[in-house]
């Protein structure tokens, strides 16, 4: 990826509603982009917690003039076979499009009645993946720039190059960071960070360069 953007022009601006996208999403963003080329009136995205999908879906509603049910299906939450099937014909019927929000594959979601669950089986849907480094690094900054504490610039290198590739991770570890910046009332620092880590007891973290080791 040779940069960070904002998808869906004319939704520009930073903010809440601000999404970074990466390799890891851009098939997503893109075929929402095309949702006047969707076979069906309905689609399917899916993404792990905190991957900005909920986000990605506002902007869909806004650019489309569409439904969104974001919380279709959540894990270890009975589905709603009768909201989904009820909103389902609706957008068939209206020719008004209609982007399901959920955590795992559609053919995976417990429907009950037979024909949502066949229609599941078969709906086009799309996936949020797991960050790559660079938008690792990006969400790591945003993160900090958003909570407001203090931190050197060559903190979120070091943290993209180590932590857990993973949405949840990168927001855990900033928002502990931040709590110790605000109650230490220090920079955040990768001395600082490697301290707090240590004392969360995330680090250790073997460095994917083990000669980088003699150099932090």
């Amino acid at each position: 990826m040779s940069q960070i953007s904002l998808p869906f022009e004319g939704h520009g601006g930073k903010g809440d509603d601000d999404f970074l996208v990466s390799e890891a999403n851009q098939v997503a963003v893109a075929y929402l982009e095309r949702w006047r080329e969707w076979p069906l009136s309905i689609a399917v995205l899916v993404g792990p917690a905190r991957s900005g999908r909920s986000m990605l879906a506002r902007q869909f509603a806004r650019m489309s003039g569409g439904d969104v049910i974001d919380d279709a299906q959540e894990a270890g939450r009975p589905l709603d076979d009768h909201r989904l099937f009820h909103a389902w014909n609706a957008a068939q019927t209206d020719h008004r499009p209609l982007l399901l929000v959920g955590q795992a594959p559609p053919a995976s979601w417990p429907a009950t009645l037979p024909d949502l669950r066949s229609r599941l089986a078969a709906v086009p849907h799309v996936a949020i993946d797991a960050p790559d480094e660079m938008l690792t690094r990006a969400l790591i900054q945003r993160s900090f720039d958003t909570a407001g504490a203090a931190y050197s610039p060559d903190v979120p290198d070091w943290l993209a190059r180590r932590i857990e590739r993973s949405y949840a991770a990168i927001d855990a570890t900033t928002r502990l960071l931040d709590r110790a910046a605000l109650s230490s009332g220090r920079k955040i620092s990768v001395a600082m960070a490697k301290e707090a880590l240590q004392s969360a007891g995330i680090l250790p973290i073997v460095p994917s360069d083990p000669s980088s080791a003699q150099r932090e």
